[in-house]
Parts: C-alpha cells; sequence; structure tokens
C-alpha cells in the first residue's frame, strides 16, 4: 500500500512538473543576453519586447511587460497613490515590511515565499508573457535559529530576460540553488550588510551570479550603499543618475557588468 501512495506521488509530481512552461532562465543558463535601459514612467506604454522595472520603496519594485501584465514585489499592501491593481504579487515574511496579511482581494495572483510549515513555497505561474517562479531559502534569525524555506527569489521571466528578486536573502545560495535560478540578467540585491546578508557575502552571491544588471535595494543609510558600490567598483560601472525606473529589452547588455542605483518613489498617477 505504502509503494502505492508513493509510486502516485511521483507520477503527479511528474504530471505537474510536465505542464509546466520550462524555464528559458535554466535552459539558457551558459547563453549571453542582451539589455537595452533608459528612463521612463510607469503609465507610459511600452515597446515590443520590452520590461520595466520601477523602485517603489525598501524591498518592492513594479515589474512591467510590454502586454500590460504587472508584479509587485515584496508587496506591503502600499505602493503609492495609484488605482494600479497588479496582476501577482510575491511576498517574504522575514519582517512586515517584505509582506501584508491582507493583499488586496482584486490581486489574482498572491505569491508567499514562505512554505508556513508545509515544505518550502512552490510556485510557477505562467502568465503567458511574464513567468513567475520561485527559489526558497532559509531565514536565520541570530545564533543558530533557522527557519527552513522561510524566504524565496523570486524569478520573473519576460521578453527573453532573466530577473532576479533576492528577497530577504540571509545566506549564499547552494550549488543547487543556483542550478535552479538558471542564468540571470537581473538582480534586484539586498544591501544593508546587516539584517540580510552581510556586504562580502552578497558580492560574492553577485559576482557568481554574473548578471549584466544590479539594481541595489534594501538600504537604510547612505554609507551602506556607498559600502557596496565601492566594493562593487572594481568590477561594476555604476550608474546613478537619480532615476526611479529603467526600462529593459534583450538588445546589447553594457560590455560591462553595471549597477543601476534607482531612487524609491511610490507610484503616483497623473
Amino acid at each position: 500500500m505504502i509503494r502505492l501512495i508513493l509510486l502516485f506521488l511521483l507520477v503527479a509530481g511528474m504530471a505537474r512538473a510536465e505542464d509546466r512552461r520550462p524555464s528559458h532562465c535554466i535552459a539558457l543558463a551558459d547563453a549571453g543576453g542582451l539589455a537595452y535601459l533608459h528612463k521612463a514612467s510607469f503609465r507610459d506604454p511600452l515597446e515590443a519586447n520590452h520590461v520595466r522595472l520601477s523602485y517603489i520603496a525598501h524591498a518592492s519594485f513594479l515589474i512591467q511587460t510590454d502586454d500590460g501584465v504587472s508584479a509587485v514585489t515584496d508587496y506591503t499592501g502600499f505602493i503609492g497613490n495609484t488605482d494600479l491593481i497588479p496582476d501577482v504579487v510575491t511576498m517574504n515574511h522575514a519582517h512586515e515590511t517584505h509582506y501584508t496579511d491582507a493583499p488586496d482581494p482584486a490581486i489574482r495572483h498572491v505569491l508567499e515565499g514562505w512554505g508556513q510549515g508545509r515544505g518550502p513555497a512552490d510556485h510557477h505561474l505562467d502568465l503567458g508573457s511574464l513567468l513567475v517562479r520561485n527559489v526558497p531559502t532559509d531565514i536565520r534569525r541570530g545564533g543558530d535559529a533557522v527557519e527552513a524555506h522561510g524566504n524565496s527569489i523570486f524569478v520573473f521571466e519576460a521578453a527573453g530576460l532573466c530577473i532576479a528578486h533576492l528577497g530577504h536573502l540571509h545566506h549564499e545560495p547552494t550549488p543547487a540553488q543556483y542550478a535552479a535560478l538558471g542564468r540571470m540578467d537581473v538582480v534586484m540585491a539586498a544591501v544593508d550588510g546587516t539584517l540580510t546578508l552581510d556586504l562580502p557575502s552578497m558580492i560574492r552571491v553577485l559576482q557568481k551570479m554574473k548578471a549584466r544588471i544590479v539594481i541595489p535595494m534594501h538600504w537604510f543609510q547612505g554609507w551602506t550603499l556607498d559600502a557596496f558600490l565601492e566594493g562593487m567598483s572594481r568590477d561594476y560601472e555604476i550608474v546613478r543618475n537619480g532615476a526611479s525606473e529603467i526600462t529593459v529589452s534583450l538588445r546589447t547588455l553594457p560590455e560591462r557588468p553595471t549597477i543601476h542605483v534607482l531612487r524609491p518613489r511610490f507610484l503616483r498617477d497623473p
């Protein structure tokens, strides 16, 4: 009887896997990508095969595809003075500034990055122009306390781009987690250096990911951001033009990997 149950679970798992659209970020982990960037407003129409990233606050970003699909990372319930309802929100629960217990019921897809004691969260949401999946990581709360699978790195695949939001990352990913992430073109990384991963470790993670575009987030004081930029300046171009958003496409990656320092700004309708 036990063997029959195990066989059923295995077959069911394989069926679910076969139903999923494969991740091109994993399939093309060794392939190159291209990107073109410029300033934009989150209400402006997007050209075909472009993705817009707008830094809202703390660890929240608005991600938009060219056909109007939108996602907000580390959603707290407030994104600004706007009537925009994102199609999907992702959350992590290391702190209340990364989730909400009362998301807007109009949001169609609310993806929690933690497993709630039922094993790791497992998301593979296919919205056509946007594929959202997660790679679980642990939360470490001082001493030896570990909350297994308490955080998720969410990956957003759109317009051929592979975009990772590291969430409240507390440890360097394992080889299996790196493999599950695949190739990354854009990475949003916490650079506070204390509440999340320490700066030397975060720098090692980003250097290993080899993304062409890095966007710092989760920084509280200017000196923590400056320390991160100093640690990355040997290998990365630094762009600080005061913008709150960039538009990205698979055209021409910068010859040198680039850090885009975006200024957080709540969304506001015209």
